[in-house]
């Protein structure tokens, strides 16, 4: 592959990446109802519907936590992510990606490393690349993908993007959970030393605006959005929770146009403080001047 074709398709790599990689936390805000857990505690006939709302409320009013993921998607991309991530007034925290295998590692290889470090800021995404990759670009080893570019770039699917990227909470899951409609409580289990309840449920594109999901209208369509835009028709989500009401770990599976799908994360440390720099602009290339210099654009 020559080498302005690697670089070309990193960028696209780079930037799947960065909405891979908080896939687990995407999400916009729900205003649940602050009597759901009450009710919950307080009645004999257990509501499935009651115990989600009231920890989508708790995970979204967290404000933070550690995240761990591994991701797979087909023959195209396998990949883990760790780091810390905030969701308080957008999107911020730092993540470190690493390729583990599917053809976009393989790409990702022939750039110098199948792992990169990542930031989320409120205004853009920034990943630092390689050596290697950065002697093709001018010396500079970060690069940023400002959300409005990415808006003015990719039309609808760019703002859309931008949407998620710059809203988001680990609450997706239970989203999902909530939109299926046929929720079911699964048991109790522990999970990494701590208590959790385990929920499950299917989730089926075609019939969300159908069920009754407790989502409003805009929450569905947004929801629906997403998965029809990856491909998605079917997909089976499994949640835990502790007893704080807090998501622990979520499991989602499903078909895209690509291949089979899953994705595992774990929460942990809610509140944990999390930093995120904008990286030194000496050192830094922007994706639309990339894109430019490499007649990617029209």
């Amino acid at each position: 592959m020559k080498s302005t074709t690697v670089r070309r398709v990193t960028l696209s790599i780079v930037l799947v990446s960065a909405l891979t990689g908080v896939s687990a936390c995407s999400s916009d805000s729900s205003g649940s109802s602050g009597d759901d857990k009450a009710a919950r505690k307080g009645t004999t006939q257990f509501s499935p519907i009651a115990a989600l709302r009231s920890v989508e409320k708790s995970t979204d009013g967290a404000d933070s936590a550690k995240v761990e993921s591994t991701t797979t998607m087909g023959t195209l991309m396998s990949m883990e992510a760790d780091g810390v991530m905030g969701w308080a007034d957008g999107l911020t925290g730092t993540m470190t990606i690493t390729y583990t295998g599917g053809t976009l590692a393989e790409t990702m290889r022939k750039t110098g490393s199948t792992s990169m470090q990542a930031r989320y800021l409120s205004d853009a995404y920034y990943a630092r690349m390689s050596d290697t990759f950065a002697e093709q670009v001018g010396g500079k080893h970060w690069i940023k993908y400002a959300y409005d570019d990415l808006a003015e770039l990719g039309g609808g699917s760019g703002a859309y993007l931008k949407d998620q990227m710059q809203n988001t909470t680990p609450n997706q899951s239970v989203k999902l959970l909530l939109a299926s409609g046929d929720v079911k409580k699964v048991g109790e289990e522990t999970v990494r030393g701590e208590n959790t309840t385990h929920y499950s449920g299917t989730v089926n594109v075609a019939d969300m605006a159908t069920k009754n999901s407790n989502l409003t209208e805009s929450q569905l369509a947004d929801l629906k959005e997403q998965l029809t835009q990856a491909g998605v028709s079917t997909e089976r989500v499994d949640i835990w929770v502790n007893d704080d009401d807090l998501l622990v770990k979520k499991v989602e599976k499903g078909e895209l146009s690509s291949g089979t799908m899953s994705s595992t994360a774990y929460y942990s440390d809610y509140g944990v403080k999390v930093s995120a720099a904008e990286p030194p602009a000496s050192d830094t290339a922007d994706f639309k001047d990339l894109l430019k210099l490499q007649g990617a654009t029209s």
